[in-house]
Protein backbone atom coordinates (compact mmCIF):
# COMPACT_ATOMS: atom_id res chain seq x y z
CA UNK A 1 0.00 0.00 0.00
CA UNK A 2 2.85 2.37 0.89
CA UNK A 3 4.57 1.63 -2.42
CA UNK A 4 1.32 2.44 -4.22
CA UNK A 5 1.11 5.89 -2.59
CA UNK A 6 4.79 6.56 -3.27
CA UNK A 7 4.33 5.61 -6.92
CA UNK A 8 1.32 7.94 -7.25
CA UNK A 9 3.21 10.80 -5.62
CA UNK A 10 6.14 10.38 -8.00
CA UNK A 11 3.79 10.29 -11.01
CA UNK A 12 2.06 13.46 -9.81
CA UNK A 13 5.42 15.17 -9.31
CA UNK A 14 6.52 14.18 -12.83
CA UNK A 15 3.23 15.54 -14.23
CA UNK A 16 3.74 18.85 -12.43
CA UNK A 17 7.30 19.14 -13.72
CA UNK A 18 6.08 18.35 -17.24
CA UNK A 19 3.38 21.03 -17.02
CA UNK A 20 5.86 23.56 -15.66
CA UNK A 21 8.24 22.69 -18.47
CA UNK A 22 5.48 23.11 -21.07
CA UNK A 23 4.55 26.51 -19.69
CA UNK A 24 8.19 27.64 -19.63
CA UNK A 25 8.68 26.40 -23.19
CA UNK A 26 5.53 28.22 -24.31
CA UNK A 27 6.72 31.46 -22.74
CA UNK A 28 10.21 31.14 -24.28
CA UNK A 29 8.79 30.59 -27.76
CA UNK A 30 6.74 33.80 -27.67
CA UNK A 31 7.86 36.67 -29.90
CA UNK A 32 8.85 39.06 -27.14
CA UNK A 33 10.01 41.64 -29.67
CA UNK A 34 6.48 41.79 -31.10
CA UNK A 35 5.02 41.97 -27.60
CA UNK A 36 7.42 44.76 -26.72
CA UNK A 37 6.64 46.68 -29.93
CA UNK A 38 2.88 46.45 -29.38
CA UNK A 39 3.33 47.41 -25.73
CA UNK A 40 5.42 50.35 -26.88
CA UNK A 41 2.73 51.56 -29.29
CA UNK A 42 0.00 51.18 -26.66
CA UNK A 43 2.04 52.91 -23.95
CA UNK A 44 3.09 55.70 -26.31
CA UNK A 45 -0.54 56.10 -27.37
CA UNK A 46 -1.68 56.46 -23.76
CA UNK A 47 1.00 59.08 -23.15
CA UNK A 48 -0.08 60.92 -26.29
CA UNK A 49 -3.78 60.78 -25.37
CA UNK A 50 -3.02 62.17 -21.91
CA UNK A 51 -1.64 65.33 -23.50
CA UNK A 52 -4.05 65.57 -26.42
CA UNK A 53 -7.21 65.32 -24.29
CA UNK A 54 -5.99 67.15 -21.19
CA UNK A 55 -8.17 70.20 -21.91
CA UNK A 56 -11.17 68.42 -23.44
CA UNK A 57 -13.28 67.76 -20.32
CA UNK A 58 -13.52 70.62 -17.86
CA UNK A 59 -12.75 69.43 -14.34
CA UNK A 60 -11.53 65.98 -15.43
CA UNK A 61 -8.25 66.13 -17.33
CA UNK A 62 -7.81 62.35 -17.29
CA UNK A 63 -11.32 61.41 -18.50
CA UNK A 64 -10.29 59.98 -21.87
CA UNK A 65 -7.03 58.57 -20.54
CA UNK A 66 -8.87 56.60 -17.84
CA UNK A 67 -11.32 55.20 -20.39
CA UNK A 68 -8.48 54.24 -22.70
CA UNK A 69 -6.61 52.44 -19.90
CA UNK A 70 -9.75 50.40 -19.17
CA UNK A 71 -9.99 49.47 -22.85
CA UNK A 72 -6.32 48.43 -22.84
CA UNK A 73 -6.87 46.18 -19.82
CA UNK A 74 -9.89 44.52 -21.40
CA UNK A 75 -8.02 44.13 -24.68
CA UNK A 76 -5.04 42.61 -22.87
CA UNK A 77 -7.32 39.92 -21.46
CA UNK A 78 -8.54 39.26 -25.00
CA UNK A 79 -4.93 39.08 -26.19
CA UNK A 80 -4.04 36.46 -23.58
CA UNK A 81 -7.15 34.43 -24.35
CA UNK A 82 -6.47 34.48 -28.09
CA UNK A 83 -2.82 33.56 -27.53
CA UNK A 84 -3.74 30.43 -25.58
CA UNK A 85 -6.21 29.09 -28.17
CA UNK A 86 -4.84 26.91 -30.96
CA UNK A 87 -5.65 28.45 -34.38
CA UNK A 88 -7.04 25.08 -35.42
CA UNK A 89 -10.05 25.90 -33.24
CA UNK A 90 -11.03 28.70 -35.63
CA UNK A 91 -10.24 26.83 -38.83
CA UNK A 92 -12.85 24.14 -38.20
CA UNK A 93 -15.49 26.69 -37.21
CA UNK A 94 -15.15 29.27 -39.96
CA UNK A 95 -18.79 28.93 -41.03
CA UNK A 96 -20.01 29.73 -37.53
CA UNK A 97 -17.61 32.67 -37.27
CA UNK A 98 -18.72 34.07 -40.63
CA UNK A 99 -22.42 33.67 -39.91
CA UNK A 100 -22.15 35.20 -36.46
CA UNK A 101 -20.11 38.16 -37.73
CA UNK A 102 -22.49 38.95 -40.58
CA UNK A 103 -25.52 38.59 -38.30
CA UNK A 104 -24.21 40.97 -35.64
CA UNK A 105 -23.22 43.56 -38.26
CA UNK A 106 -26.69 43.25 -39.80
CA UNK A 107 -28.22 43.69 -36.35
CA UNK A 108 -26.69 47.16 -36.19
CA UNK A 109 -28.84 48.24 -39.14
CA UNK A 110 -31.98 47.34 -37.18
CA UNK A 111 -31.13 49.54 -34.19
CA UNK A 112 -31.58 53.28 -33.87
CA UNK A 113 -28.83 55.63 -35.06
CA UNK A 114 -26.18 56.79 -32.61
CA UNK A 115 -24.39 60.04 -33.46
CA UNK A 116 -26.17 60.11 -36.81
CA UNK A 117 -25.17 56.65 -38.05
CA UNK A 118 -25.89 53.00 -37.34
CA UNK A 119 -22.45 51.69 -36.37
CA UNK A 120 -22.81 50.89 -32.69
CA UNK A 121 -24.64 48.36 -30.56
CA UNK A 122 -25.54 49.75 -27.15
CA UNK A 123 -25.65 47.11 -24.41
CA UNK A 124 -26.14 49.68 -21.68
CA UNK A 125 -22.87 49.05 -19.85
CA UNK A 126 -20.83 49.01 -23.05
CA UNK A 127 -21.30 50.44 -26.54
CA UNK A 128 -19.23 48.85 -29.28
CA UNK A 129 -18.79 48.76 -33.05
CA UNK A 130 -19.26 45.25 -34.46
CA UNK A 131 -17.47 46.31 -37.63
CA UNK A 132 -14.21 46.73 -35.65
CA UNK A 133 -14.34 43.18 -34.32
CA UNK A 134 -15.55 42.05 -37.73
CA UNK A 135 -12.21 43.10 -39.24
CA UNK A 136 -10.57 40.26 -37.28
CA UNK A 137 -13.34 37.67 -37.51
CA UNK A 138 -13.75 38.39 -41.22
CA UNK A 139 -10.13 37.35 -41.81
CA UNK A 140 -10.54 34.18 -39.72
CA UNK A 141 -13.63 33.10 -41.67
CA UNK A 142 -12.19 33.71 -45.13
CA UNK A 143 -8.91 32.05 -44.17
CA UNK A 144 -10.87 28.97 -43.07
CA UNK A 145 -12.74 28.87 -46.36
CA UNK A 146 -9.59 29.19 -48.49
CA UNK A 147 -7.62 26.69 -46.39
CA UNK A 148 -10.46 24.21 -46.79
CA UNK A 149 -10.20 24.61 -50.57
CA UNK A 150 -6.43 24.84 -50.80
CA UNK A 151 -6.31 22.23 -53.58
CA UNK A 152 -8.81 24.19 -55.68
CA UNK A 153 -7.36 27.70 -55.48
CA UNK A 154 -6.69 27.74 -59.21
CA UNK A 155 -10.40 27.37 -59.94
CA UNK A 156 -12.29 30.55 -60.76
CA UNK A 157 -15.22 29.27 -58.71
CA UNK A 158 -13.14 29.28 -55.52
CA UNK A 159 -12.06 32.89 -56.02
CA UNK A 160 -15.57 34.06 -56.88
CA UNK A 161 -17.04 32.26 -53.88
CA UNK A 162 -14.49 33.89 -51.56
CA UNK A 163 -15.27 37.32 -52.99
CA UNK A 164 -18.99 36.60 -52.75
CA UNK A 165 -18.68 35.70 -49.08
CA UNK A 166 -16.56 38.79 -48.42
CA UNK A 167 -19.07 41.06 -50.18
CA UNK A 168 -21.77 40.29 -47.59
CA UNK A 169 -20.13 41.94 -44.54
CA UNK A 170 -18.56 44.60 -46.77
CA UNK A 171 -21.98 45.61 -48.08
CA UNK A 172 -23.52 45.56 -44.60
CA UNK A 173 -20.75 47.79 -43.24
CA UNK A 174 -21.10 50.13 -46.23
CA UNK A 175 -24.81 50.54 -45.45
CA UNK A 176 -24.18 51.74 -41.87
CA UNK A 177 -22.57 53.89 -43.46
CA UNK A 178 -18.94 53.13 -42.58
CA UNK A 179 -16.96 53.62 -45.77
CA UNK A 180 -13.61 53.48 -43.95
CA UNK A 181 -14.20 50.05 -42.40
CA UNK A 182 -15.52 48.78 -45.73
CA UNK A 183 -12.19 49.76 -47.28
CA UNK A 184 -10.31 47.87 -44.56
CA UNK A 185 -12.38 44.76 -45.31
CA UNK A 186 -11.52 45.11 -49.01
CA UNK A 187 -7.82 45.42 -48.19
CA UNK A 188 -8.06 42.34 -45.96
CA UNK A 189 -9.70 40.18 -48.66
CA UNK A 190 -6.97 41.24 -51.11
CA UNK A 191 -4.26 40.19 -48.65
CA UNK A 192 -6.01 36.93 -47.81
CA UNK A 193 -6.32 35.95 -51.47
CA UNK A 194 -2.68 36.86 -52.13
CA UNK A 195 -1.26 34.89 -49.20
CA UNK A 196 -3.50 31.91 -49.97
CA UNK A 197 -1.93 31.63 -53.41
CA UNK A 198 -4.75 32.81 -55.67
CA UNK A 199 -3.55 32.96 -59.30
CA UNK A 200 -2.37 36.35 -60.51
CA UNK A 201 -4.88 36.27 -63.34
CA UNK A 202 -7.71 36.12 -60.81
CA UNK A 203 -6.24 38.93 -58.72
CA UNK A 204 -5.78 41.08 -61.83
CA UNK A 205 -9.38 40.50 -62.89
CA UNK A 206 -10.63 41.39 -59.41
CA UNK A 207 -8.53 44.56 -59.41
CA UNK A 208 -10.00 45.60 -62.74
CA UNK A 209 -13.49 44.87 -61.43
CA UNK A 210 -12.86 46.92 -58.29
CA UNK A 211 -11.69 49.88 -60.39
CA UNK A 212 -14.79 49.55 -62.55
CA UNK A 213 -17.05 49.58 -59.49
CA UNK A 214 -15.21 52.65 -58.15
CA UNK A 215 -15.78 54.52 -61.43
CA UNK A 216 -19.44 53.47 -61.39
CA UNK A 217 -20.02 54.57 -57.78
CA UNK A 218 -17.97 57.77 -57.86
CA UNK A 219 -18.64 58.95 -61.42
CA UNK A 220 -21.36 57.29 -63.46
CA UNK A 221 -24.16 56.88 -60.90
CA UNK A 222 -23.85 60.40 -59.39
CA UNK A 223 -23.81 61.77 -62.94
CA UNK A 224 -27.20 60.25 -63.74
CA UNK A 225 -28.75 61.25 -60.42
CA UNK A 226 -28.40 57.91 -58.60
CA UNK A 227 -25.65 58.47 -55.99
CA UNK A 228 -24.81 55.60 -53.63
CA UNK A 229 -22.65 57.68 -51.30
CA UNK A 230 -23.98 60.04 -48.65
CA UNK A 231 -23.56 63.76 -49.28
CA UNK A 232 -20.82 64.12 -46.65
CA UNK A 233 -18.93 61.18 -48.21
CA UNK A 234 -19.04 62.87 -51.61
CA UNK A 235 -17.84 66.10 -50.00
CA UNK A 236 -14.88 64.26 -48.46
CA UNK A 237 -13.83 62.87 -51.84
CA UNK A 238 -14.33 66.25 -53.51
CA UNK A 239 -12.30 67.88 -50.76
CA UNK A 240 -9.50 65.36 -51.25
CA UNK A 241 -9.31 66.12 -54.97
CA UNK A 242 -9.64 69.89 -54.41
CA UNK A 243 -8.20 70.56 -50.93
CA UNK A 244 -8.29 74.37 -51.26
CA UNK A 245 -11.82 74.60 -52.60
CA UNK A 246 -13.67 75.40 -49.35
CA UNK A 247 -11.32 75.80 -46.34
CA UNK A 248 -14.14 77.17 -44.19
CA UNK A 249 -16.55 74.35 -44.97
CA UNK A 250 -15.98 71.08 -46.86
CA UNK A 251 -12.19 71.04 -46.48
CA UNK A 252 -12.09 72.61 -43.00
CA UNK A 253 -10.95 69.40 -41.28
CA UNK A 254 -8.04 68.68 -43.59
CA UNK A 255 -6.99 72.35 -43.60
CA UNK A 256 -6.82 72.42 -39.79
CA UNK A 257 -5.06 69.05 -39.77
CA UNK A 258 -2.32 70.32 -42.09
CA UNK A 259 -1.97 73.45 -39.98
CA UNK A 260 -1.54 71.31 -36.85
CA UNK A 261 1.09 69.08 -38.45
CA UNK A 262 3.00 72.02 -39.90
CA UNK A 263 2.99 73.99 -36.66
CA UNK A 264 4.58 71.08 -34.78
CA UNK A 265 7.78 71.37 -36.85
CA UNK A 266 10.67 69.23 -35.55
CA UNK A 267 10.29 69.08 -31.77
CA UNK A 268 6.61 70.01 -31.37
CA UNK A 269 4.91 72.83 -29.52
CA UNK A 270 4.16 70.93 -26.33
CA UNK A 271 0.76 70.30 -24.76
CA UNK A 272 -0.05 73.80 -23.51
CA UNK A 273 1.06 75.61 -26.69
CA UNK A 274 -0.68 73.29 -29.17
CA UNK A 275 -3.48 75.73 -29.98
CA UNK A 276 -4.98 73.72 -32.84
CA UNK A 277 -5.70 70.92 -30.37
CA UNK A 278 -6.32 72.70 -27.07
CA UNK A 279 -8.61 75.34 -28.60
CA UNK A 280 -10.53 72.74 -30.64
CA UNK A 281 -9.71 74.17 -34.04
CA UNK A 282 -8.90 70.58 -35.08
CA UNK A 283 -12.08 68.44 -34.96
CA UNK A 284 -11.97 64.85 -33.67
CA UNK A 285 -8.43 65.40 -32.44
CA UNK A 286 -8.55 62.37 -30.13
CA UNK A 287 -9.97 59.93 -32.71
CA UNK A 288 -9.72 60.43 -36.48
CA UNK A 289 -7.09 63.22 -36.35
CA UNK A 290 -5.10 62.03 -33.37
CA UNK A 291 -1.95 61.78 -35.51
CA UNK A 292 -2.22 65.48 -36.43
CA UNK A 293 -2.55 66.40 -32.76
CA UNK A 294 0.45 64.26 -31.90
CA UNK A 295 2.44 65.98 -34.65
CA UNK A 296 1.50 69.40 -33.27
CA UNK A 297 2.44 68.54 -29.69
CA UNK A 298 5.49 66.30 -30.28
CA UNK A 299 6.63 67.29 -33.76
CA UNK A 300 8.47 65.20 -36.33
CA UNK A 301 10.46 63.41 -33.63
CA UNK A 302 7.34 62.17 -31.83
CA UNK A 303 5.51 61.01 -34.94
CA UNK A 304 8.59 59.36 -36.45
CA UNK A 305 9.08 57.35 -33.25
CA UNK A 306 5.47 56.13 -33.43
CA UNK A 307 5.82 55.14 -37.09
CA UNK A 308 9.01 53.20 -36.31
CA UNK A 309 7.12 51.23 -33.65
CA UNK A 310 4.43 50.43 -36.22
CA UNK A 311 7.13 49.32 -38.66
CA UNK A 312 8.54 46.98 -36.03
CA UNK A 313 5.09 45.46 -35.43
CA UNK A 314 4.56 44.93 -39.16
CA UNK A 315 8.00 43.34 -39.58
CA UNK A 316 7.41 40.84 -36.81
CA UNK A 317 3.95 40.14 -38.20
CA UNK A 318 5.33 39.36 -41.66
CA UNK A 319 7.87 37.04 -40.05
CA UNK A 320 4.98 35.12 -38.51
CA UNK A 321 3.41 34.74 -41.96
CA UNK A 322 6.64 33.15 -43.21
CA UNK A 323 6.95 30.76 -40.25
CA UNK A 324 3.29 29.71 -39.95
CA UNK A 325 2.85 25.95 -39.60
CA UNK A 326 0.01 25.66 -42.16
CA UNK A 327 -1.82 27.61 -44.84
CA UNK A 328 -4.67 28.67 -42.57
CA UNK A 329 -2.32 30.24 -40.02
CA UNK A 330 -0.33 32.00 -42.76
CA UNK A 331 -3.49 33.41 -44.37
CA UNK A 332 -4.81 34.69 -41.04
CA UNK A 333 -1.49 36.33 -40.16
CA UNK A 334 -1.17 37.92 -43.60
CA UNK A 335 -4.70 39.31 -43.52
CA UNK A 336 -4.33 40.75 -40.01
CA UNK A 337 -0.93 42.34 -40.65
CA UNK A 338 -1.99 43.94 -43.93
CA UNK A 339 -5.26 45.23 -42.43
CA UNK A 340 -3.24 46.87 -39.63
CA UNK A 341 -0.78 48.39 -42.10
CA UNK A 342 -3.63 49.65 -44.28
CA UNK A 343 -5.32 51.38 -41.33
CA UNK A 344 -2.10 53.09 -40.28
CA UNK A 345 -1.36 54.25 -43.83
CA UNK A 346 -4.87 55.62 -44.48
CA UNK A 347 -5.21 57.34 -41.10
CA UNK A 348 -1.81 59.02 -41.31
CA UNK A 349 -2.32 59.77 -45.00
CA UNK A 350 -5.68 61.47 -44.53
CA UNK A 351 -4.27 63.82 -41.86
CA UNK A 352 -1.66 64.98 -44.38
CA UNK A 353 -3.99 65.17 -47.37
CA UNK A 354 -2.56 62.23 -49.33
CA UNK A 355 -5.62 60.04 -48.70
CA UNK A 356 -9.36 60.83 -48.46
CA UNK A 357 -10.90 61.33 -45.02
CA UNK A 358 -12.56 58.00 -44.23
CA UNK A 359 -12.88 57.88 -40.44
CA UNK A 360 -10.44 55.01 -39.96
CA UNK A 361 -8.94 55.14 -36.42
CA UNK A 362 -5.21 54.99 -35.78
CA UNK A 363 -4.59 51.50 -34.29
CA UNK A 364 -3.67 51.43 -30.57
CA UNK A 365 -3.72 55.25 -30.37
CA UNK A 366 -7.14 56.69 -31.28
CA UNK A 367 -9.57 56.80 -28.37
CA UNK A 368 -12.12 54.01 -28.71
CA UNK A 369 -12.84 50.72 -26.99
CA UNK A 370 -13.87 48.63 -29.99
CA UNK A 371 -10.75 49.43 -32.01
CA UNK A 372 -8.36 48.92 -29.08
CA UNK A 373 -9.87 45.60 -27.94
CA UNK A 374 -10.16 44.21 -31.48
CA UNK A 375 -6.57 45.13 -32.37
CA UNK A 376 -5.16 43.60 -29.19
CA UNK A 377 -7.17 40.45 -29.86
CA UNK A 378 -5.63 40.38 -33.35
CA UNK A 379 -2.15 40.57 -31.78
CA UNK A 380 -3.10 37.62 -29.58
CA UNK A 381 -3.99 35.65 -32.71
CA UNK A 382 -0.61 36.49 -34.25
CA UNK A 383 1.18 35.33 -31.10
CA UNK A 384 -0.87 32.14 -31.05
CA UNK A 385 0.22 31.41 -34.62
CA UNK A 386 3.82 32.33 -33.89
CA UNK A 387 4.22 30.20 -30.78
CA UNK A 388 2.95 27.14 -32.69
CA UNK A 389 4.94 27.89 -35.85
CA UNK A 390 7.29 25.44 -37.53
CA UNK A 391 10.89 25.66 -36.39
CA UNK A 392 13.59 26.89 -38.73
Amino acid sequence: MVDHYVSNARAAARARRREAGDVASFVRRLDWLLIGAVGGVVGYGLWAIEGITRHDIAGDQSYYLTRQIVFVLVGSVGLLAAMLVDPEFYRTRWRLIFGGTASVIALVLLTGPIRGSKRWLDLGFFRFQPSEFGKVLFVLALAGFLAERSRRLSEVRTTLTAVGLASIPIFLVFLQPDFGSALVYCAAIAAVLFVAGTPWSHIGALTAGALGIAVLVLGVLPGIGMPLLKKYQEDRLTGFLHPDSDPGGTTYNITQSKNAIGSGQFHGRGVDNATQTTLNFLPEHHTDFVFASLAEERGFVGTAFLLMLYLLVVWRGLRIVALARDSFSAIVAGGLVFALLFQVFVNVGMTMGIAPITGIPLPFVSVGGSSMIANLFAVGLLLSIQVRSRRR
